[in-house]
Formats: C-alpha cells, structure tokens, sequence
C-alpha cells in the first residue's frame, strides 16, 4: 500500500476586501504619459502591483496582497502627481502663445549653436 498525502487545505476566503487599485492604474498611466511625458510610462508599475493583488488573494497571501496594494496605490499617486504637472504645462504653454512660442524659443537655441 503507497502513502497518499493528506489534501492540502484551501485558502479561507477573505472577509476584509483589499483594493487593487488597477482601474486608477491604468487611467493614471495613460493620462500622466499623454499629458506629461514618456516618464509617465512608470505608472506601469502601478499596474504589476495592481494585477498581483487578485492573485495572491487567491493563493491566501493576504500580507503579500496587502503590501502589492500599497505599492500599487503609491505609484497611482505618483503618475497622477505626473499627469497633473503635465496638464498644468499644457495648460500654461496655450495660455502664454501655445505652439508658436515653443517654435520661436527652440530656432533662437538652434540659431546660438
């Protein structure tokens, strides 16, 4: 007669929800990279700690869940930090001559080399 292991216990469902941030992840992302800059691509990270959240709920890992949440929650902040300095940029740059202001500053730079 062989062993048989005895069945492995099922993770206990959770009764306190922990967030996982990845709706305000992705919407801060692409706001912070379209307004602010190619440096609003580190709202990425925001999204892998937001998408592992889920899962290490299911593996019964509510102390690793909880700490993905905060990090994910840290990096929302920061690439909406980001998309607010990029909108009050855009905001400033219309209301001083827009375009054709940059376009002028950057032929004066070009003209000094």
């Amino acid at each position: 007669m062989s062993y048989v292991p005895p069945p492995t216990p099922t993770a206990a469902p959770v009764n306190e929800p922990v967030p996982n941030y990845l709706a305000w992840a992705i919407i801060s992302t692409v706001l912070a990279t379209c307004l602010c800059c190619p440096l609003g691509l580190v709202g990425i990270v925001a999204i892998v700690f937001s998408s592992k959240v889920n899962g290490l709920l299911r593996q019964g890992d509510i102390d690793g869940a909880r700490r993905a949440s905060a990090n994910a929650k840290t990096w929302c902040w920061v690439a909406t930090a980001l998309a607010i300095i990029g909108l009050l940029m855009n905001i400033y740059f219309v209301s001083t001559g827009g375009l054709s202001e940059y376009q002028q500053m950057i032929e004066q730079m070009q003209a000094l080399q």
